[in-house]
């Protein structure tokens, strides 16, 4: 799961009472008629099951598990430039600033040090010939990644590829003849069906849970994947589970085990899994080209409610409210307009703003569909031809820097401008960004000490900023709370350019 969890985490302490016979010297004589021998009482017992009807999955673990494998990733603390550091926040010429080494002690990484350490997860053969499919933040930033098989042999993995929006990646491996899994179809899942899993909970190799499907299409575009329709199980999930697979009473790989909701980094019965249907064709495209296209439609979104719904004559709450569009896209050459309310996509209800992402950003750029949308107190047809994700048309990052950190801004309207005390809107947070925990609707009024007031500020107070360099945001939430935020700049490389509705 998440390498900040996992490092957390102080160790797993199992104690274990072995049974042992004792018997004094008289005890040994045969046992009577009156006192049958154990062993043969456990031989011969014919007692009648009290519980019938339970599931039985040892057949199934049987079958499956030699497909499922441990995974190691390790990584070597790496120093970055600091760029925009406020004095005393740490920067090129302090090795260990001073409220750093109070606070937090010697050992903890400061802003310019990058956390290094070994991660551990899990994942599935996919084909006999050593391709291997997991969680991108397995193996994210690791130095060497180890897999282990289930017959104890283990092989370095070449990373060919991954997604992070959809937190896939494919390894492979150098050996033939693997048993590999089988997949199944995980949009034919229904809440109430059984799921097992099977993966290395805190390093426990091929360790086996079960539960059921609680819900199908959910969306935590909070954690940076707004294109992913998540399974939600109660199966029990456990740091080191990333990455393996859930499966279907057939013993079919349906999911991957991908997150939990938690209070306290353990299990609490919400578990999250990305859909194997879409995991192979990312997959597939990863083998293909290296990286992963996904459609857009070109707009932004705003969820409904009651009051929206009645105010737009809808007959109910459904649908995604269509809050702008962008100029040039392929929403605006479809006719949506601003206050549309998108209902169906190709005759499939879309009954929340989260979603239509996922379900456009599935399809191929280039695909035609039909859009259900509310106007004017009735519902017509649209058709749409969809683009391909980039900076540009989803409104993303509008130049090379914002791209290396991940945003889309936008400038504030003189009513927020006065609510806010000035500085520029966030409006799509992804790649360094999205791992920063910066999310739309939060506003970063400085850029280490400089006040912003427009993007065109934002840009000029990170021109400049190179791969590898980290930037120090001063952030103000809804509340009026603000807090400093670093980013380290990626290399634009994973920046497609989504937007909030896809």
């Amino acid at each position: 799961m998440n390498p900040h969890v996992r490092n957390g985490l102080l160790g797993l302490l199992i104690l274990t009472s072995p049974l042992a016979a004792c018997a004094r010297p008289n005890d040994a004589a045969a046992p009577t008629a009156s006192a049958p021998a154990v062993v043969g009482s456990i031989a011969q017992s014919s007692a009648p099951q009290i519980v019938t009807g339970l599931p039985d999955f040892t057949r199934l673990v049987e079958v499956v598990g030699p497909g499922v494998v441990n995974i190691t990733a390790k990584t070597t603390p790496k120093k970055v430039r600091m760029q925009n550091v406020p004095p005393g926040m740490g920067g090129d010429d302090d090795d260990m600033p001073e409220f750093f080494r109070r606070f937090f002690g010697p050992g903890f990484p400061q802003p310019g040090q990058s956390r290094g350490g070994m991660a551990m997860g899990s994942g599935f053969i996919i084909s006999p010939d050593g391709y291997v499919l997991t969680n991108r933040h397995v193996v994210d930033g690791a130095d060497t990644v180890t897999v282990k098989l289930s017959d104890k042999r283990e092989f370095k993995a070449k990373v060919v590829g991954s997604d992070e929006q959809y937190d896939v990646a494919v390894l492979k491996i150098d050996a033939k003849d693997l048993p590999s899994v089988r997949i199944g179809n995980s949009d034919q899942l229904k809440p109430g069906q059984w799921a097992v899993a099977i993966g290395s909970p805190f390093g426990l190799d091929h360790s086996v849970t079960a539960g059921i499907i609680s819900a199908v299409g959910r969306s935590t575009p909070e954690n940076g994947q707004q294109y992913v329709p998540f399974i939600q199980t109660d199966v029990a999930i456990n740091p080191g589970n990333s990455g393996g697979p859930l499966l279907n009473t057939s013993g079919e790989v349906v999911g991957i085990n991908s997150q939990i909701f938690s209070r306290s980094g353990g299990y609490m019965g919400v578990s999250f899994a990305i859909p194997i249907n879409l995991a192979v064709s990312a997959a597939d495209q990863i083998k293909k080209t290296g990286k992963v296209s996904r459609a857009q439609l070109g707009a932004y979104l705003q969820e409904l409610d009651g009051d929206k719904a009645k105010a737009f004559g809808l007959p109910d709450e459904r649908g995604a409210l269509i809050r702008e569009v962008v100029p040039g896209s392929p929403a605006e050459k479809a006719g949506l307009q601003q206050g549309d309310v998108v209902r169906t996509v190709n005759g499939k209800s879309v009954d929340s703003s989260a979603e239509l992402p996922p379900l456009i950003a599935a399809m191929a750029p280039g695909s035609k569909v039909g859009l259900g949308v509310w106007r004017d107190g009735k519902l017509r047809t649209l058709d749409a031809t969809l683009g391909a994700q980039d900076a540009a048309m989803a409104g993303g990052p509008g130049n090379d820097a914002e791209a290396l950190l991940g945003l889309s801004l936008a400038d504030l309207d003189p009513a927020q401008r006065k609510q806010a005390g000035g500085g520029v809107q966030i409006v799509d947070a992804e790649g360094p960004a999205a791992e920063a925990r910066l999310q739309p609707g939060l506003v970063i009024t400085r850029v280490g000490r400089t006040p912003v007031n427009s993007v065109a500020e934002f840009d000029k107070a990170i021109a400049g900023t190179k791969p590898g360099s980290v930037v120090m945001l001063l952030v103000r939430d809804p509340r009026g709370r603000s807090s400093y935020v670093t980013v380290t700049a990626g290399d634009g490389s994973d920046d497609e350019g989504s937007d909030d509705s896809n």
